[in-house]
């Protein structure tokens, strides 16, 4: 085959310069058929083979190979001929070849069998249809690279996206997910469709029938939104939020975001969803934005009341005052006896309720076997015991990141202790910690800095400059009798001592 370029030389030749076939095919070099067929097209020619290619080794081994990849039809599917067990099957019958002459021959089977996909467009009404699924991305949070679970839900008529990252695909970040999405959206499609997620799908049944999970359900219903879930192995059916995925994660996340926090990488994508509003979809004359505006008022109206996003255990107190949840360990203070309590995990966070009263919060933990304090909750029990302060896991971990105010007031507590009561500057110093489970730390540091500087630094002083920081002084204001010139004398005037002497006759009498 010749080129395009030389094609052209050859026409040129024969049309411009008007060279016989016999001159053009001796000057440039070519057969006289070439130059023949050079003249009669501009287009290059398609290369066939006329006939198959010889394959002398692996030729009488074919009618064996497609045997077992016809028969591969009717077997299950997960235990099929693969080309290296095809190639297994020929070397036994004595084929010497490689493994890489077979493989050839079976992709070039299955390529000539295989028939393209094809897809129905679809088109959407305003506010009916919505697809949700999860994506895997790379984020660094303070200072480590972290993998993160990305929630995506696209609206099918206006495509606006809405992106929230997680730590795990957990139920209750499935649910909140959601939530959250509503709200961006300001309403609720009517239909969401999904995949067979293990957070909606207990069981996956006949058809498109599915056992759902109960928690799905009463979520679905808190919301009054229908459910959808695509065909095993099928992911075009929501193929919008595929490429959703695929786009928030080359969109959103690149570069790789460097927070430090999951709160701001969110604030991150929730400013990468709103500016996404303004792009202009390939076919359609209005932005994601005003195709969104149209879609707003067709959307279900969101309830008056959020759903609770948590799965909720019943947990029981363990000997170190603390709960456990998916095998890690959270504290609660220890200066009650719970008999019952209600552990509730969200997202980010995990609460312990006695009753309905909050009684310890913490930032959930998805590692394994760990211990989570909240040094506060054990100060009642180091008040009656201060020999455990300096063993005390909780105090440990507090002390190497409290502020330098603390050891300053520790030390000047010790300095001052008797002899012989070596506990007692600690119980002090236990007092004054307390203060912190009813002010925030900031003025409690300053007015440890106060007490030491006044001298007063003890759990009474400490409190007596607290207050004074919270509620200082209001000066009083003079009194203006401008009005009532009357008055203007009143307790200027000259103290009259026999008014005294005339109030102790009477109290004789």
């Amino acid at each position: 085959m010749i080129s395009v370029e030389d094609r052209e030389h050859i026409r040129r030749a024969y049309f411009i310069e008007h060279k016989s076939i016999r001159q053009i095919a001796k000057e440039q070099h070519y057969s006289r058929k070439t130059v023949r067929k050079a003249i009669e097209s501009a287009e290059p020619e398609q290369y066939t083979l006329s006939k198959e290619r010889p394959a002398p080794v692996l030729g009488k081994f074919k009618e064996q190979i497609d045997r077992l990849l016809a028969g591969n039809e009717k077997m299950p599917r997960k235990q099929r001929y693969t080309a290296h067990k095809i190639f297994e099957e020929v070397k036994k019958a004595g084929y010497s070849g490689s493994e890489s002459g077979v493989r050839g021959y079976i992709a070039l089977q299955r390529k000539e069998k295989k028939r393209p996909k094809v897809f129905i467009p679809l088109e959407f009404d305003p506010g009916m249809e919505a697809q949700v699924d999860w994506g895997e991305a790379v984020a660094i949070i303070a200072g480590m690279q972290t993998i993160v679970q990305l929630f995506i839900m696209r609206l099918n008529y206006s495509r606006r996206m809405f992106v929230r990252a997680f730590p795990a695909q957990k139920q209750e970040a499935f649910f909140e997910g959601h939530e959250c999405g509503f709200h961006h959206f300001q309403g609720v499609p009517h239909r969401i469709a999904y995949d067979n997620l293990k957070a909606a799908v207990q069981r996956v049944l006949e058809g498109h029938t599915r056992q759902e999970q109960q928690q799905f359900i009463v979520f679905r219903s808190h919301y009054l939104f229908e459910s959808h879930f695509c065909t095993p192995g099928q992911g075009h059916e929501k193929g919008g939020v595929e490429h959703g995925v695929g786009f928030s994660r080359r969109n959103f996340m690149v570069p790789i975001p460097e927070v430090a926090s999951f709160e701001a990488l969110n604030t991150h994508l929730l400013a990468a969803c709103l500016a996404d509003d303004l792009r202009r979809v390939d076919g359609h004359e209005v932005t994601i934005g005003q195709a969104w505006e149209i879609e707003k008022p067709l959307l279900l109206s969101l309830p008056a009341k959020d759903f609770s996003c948590c799965v909720t255990r019943a947990v029981s107190l363990i000997p170190y005052s603390q709960v456990e949840f998916e095998t890690n360990r959270y504290s609660v203070p220890s200066d009650e006896v719970y008999q019952r309590l209600v552990l509730k995990a969200y997202s980010f966070t995990v609460k312990v309720l006695h009753g309905n009263e909050v009684i310890a919060e913490h930032p959930r933990c998805y590692g394994r076997n760990q211990d989570i304090y909240d040094p506060l909750h054990y100060l009642p029990l180091l008040e009656q015991r201060p020999g455990a302060f300096e063993h005390a896991k909780p105090i440990r971990r507090w002390r190497t990141a409290w502020p330098p105010i603390y050891e300053q007031l520790l030390a000047h507590l010790r300095a001052e202790e008797k002899e012989g009561s070596r506990t007692q500057s600690i119980r002090e110093f236990v007092r004054i910690l307390k203060l912190l489970r009813d002010y925030p730390a900031e003025p409690v540091e300053r007015a440890m800095a106060q007490a030491l500087e006044f001298g007063c630094a003890h759990a009474d002083g400490v409190m007596l400059c607290l207050h004074q920081l919270l509620h200082p002084d209001v000066p009083t204001l003079a009194l203006n009798l401008s009005d009532r010139p009357q008055l203007a004398n009143i307790g200027e005037q000259p103290v009259d001592l026999r008014l005294y002497e005339q109030l102790l006759e009477t109290a004789r009498l």
